[in-house]
């Protein structure tokens, strides 16, 4: 009986010296995401060798890549991957355009100049001279396109 309990003993010890830690399993993970600067910002738990990740990354390709690098560390049983996708920074196009058009046009007060969608539309009046001046001023600020209705004087 003594020895049957010592074994069960023997092999309990052996079988979970066997098994890496989950503090081991967290360094490994976090070694090698951060080897990849893509995959910078992710935070890694781990209890009972079931890995979570969360953070921010910048698209689903590094999300997906984060998951597969964490399942490939030794130990590792599962992912819980809750990693989120950071939303895309948009520039209002119209705003920064309206800007350097209104400073282009401020030399010919009969020119009105509105824009929309990156569509720069030129109404009322400039002299013949002036307007070559004037297109290349806006062309240079590379709208999508310029529809000039001015009358030429």
């Amino acid at each position: 009986m003594k020895s049957m309990a010592f074994m069960a003993l023997i092999f309990s010890v052996l079988f979970t010296g066997c098994k890496p830690k989950d503090a081991d399993i967290k360094t490994a993970v976090e070694k090698s995401i951060s080897a990849v600067p893509s995959l910078a910002g992710t935070t890694v738990e781990v209890k009972e060798g079931v890995v979570s990740l969360s953070g921010q990354l910048p698209d689903e390709t590094a999300k997906s890549l984060a998951e597969t690098t964490a399942k490939a560390v030794k130990g590792v049983k599962s992912v819980v991957n809750n990693l989120s996708i950071a939303a895309p920074i948009t520039i209002a196009v119209d705003e920064v355009l309206t800007k350097s058009v209104k400073d282009a046009v401020k030399d010919y007060p009969t020119v009105v100049a509105a824009i929309n969608d990156g569509v720069v539309l030129l109404t009322g009046e400039i002299k013949k001279d002036a307007l070559p001046k004037l297109m290349m001023a806006l062309s240079s600020l590379k709208p999508k396109k310029i529809e000039n209705k001015l009358t030429v004087k």
